[in-house]
């Protein structure tokens, strides 16, 4: 049986990482904080949950899917919520033309591959998900969270110079060298319910407000995972503030203080 509880989280340092962090995370004196997760529970180890904050660029990535991943391991399908943004603060996802793959060898090999990229300025409220394969990369200035699949693979094509190991044979194998596909990105409104993501890995929400009798049909198959946005969550008795991520055993006693607004995701 699943008991209502708020996840536990783990602060990870990152050379892109900022020393000070949104309301309401702080981070560690003399750290440079680039995530924090909320460790996959035992009823629901598909799915992670984080938030980043970026000072710098990440490094221009792609993930495999979980035919391509190496054995025992998933592959990583992604999506991301920008909650803030510094002016003119960018998200690179996919590539601005069709590359064909000796073409990112190269630019990854000479550092040119981020002219190769569709680099677009973000603001709060900005929401994109990135089929693994999906090349990409987090500009300086963004604060996002993160829904993905539970997996850490990462391939990495360059860095900017930084010591860290590149990985372009596998990367280059299970990228796509094509455009974003429009229809995967998107401003949310301001407000109401708004369904983000149905398979093929996960379903996601955004809640405004009480869920209405569509959002509990769907989200009637198991225990699912919550994360205050804006205001509270409560449930049995718990409540869950903006900052933290908790698991439900179903919508059935889920309510959202005044002006709150969470999202909430299931495995399919």
């Amino acid at each position: 049986m699943t008991v209502v509880r708020t996840l536990e989280t783990r602060v990870v340092e990152k050379v892109w990482g900022r020393d000070t962090l949104p309301p309401p995370f702080v981070a560690p004196a003399g750290k440079r904080i680039g995530e924090v997760w909320f460790e996959p529970p035992p009823e629901l180890p598909e799915l992670l949950v984080k938030y980043l904050f970026t000072n710098e660029k990440l490094s221009v990535q792609v993930h495999p899917s979980d035919s391509d991943a190496p054995e025992g391991c998933r592959g990583k399908d992604e999506c991301w919520l920008v909650m803030a943004a510094e002016p003119n603060a960018q998200l690179a996802v996919g590539f601005a033309r069709d590359v064909s793959p000796e073409a990112i060898r190269s630019a990854a090999s000479d550092g040119t591959i981020e002219s190769l990229l569709a680099w677009r300025t973000v603001s709060p409220g900005d929401f994109v998900y990135l089929p693994a394969g999906t090349v990409h990369a987090i500009g300086a200035g963004v604060s996002l969270v993160e829904i993905q699949q539970n997996s850490d693979v990462t391939y990495r094509l360059y860095d900017y110079g930084r010591p860290r190991e590149l990985h372009l044979g596998a990367a280059i194998a299970v990228a796509c060298g094509a455009p974003h596909e429009p229809a995967l990105r998107r401003s949310l409104p301001a407000t109401g319910h708004v369904r983000l993501v149905e398979g093929p890995h996960f379903r996601l929400d955004r809640l405004d407000g009480q869920p209405d009798s569509d959002i509990a049909e769907r989200y009637s198959g198991g225990p699912l995972l919550v994360v205050p946005l804006d205001g509270a969550v409560i449930a049995e008795g718990h409540t869950f503030a903006a900052g933290t991520c908790a698991i439900l055993p179903s919508l059935g006693d889920v309510r959202l203080a005044p002006g709150a607004k969470a999202l909430i995701a299931q495995p399919v």
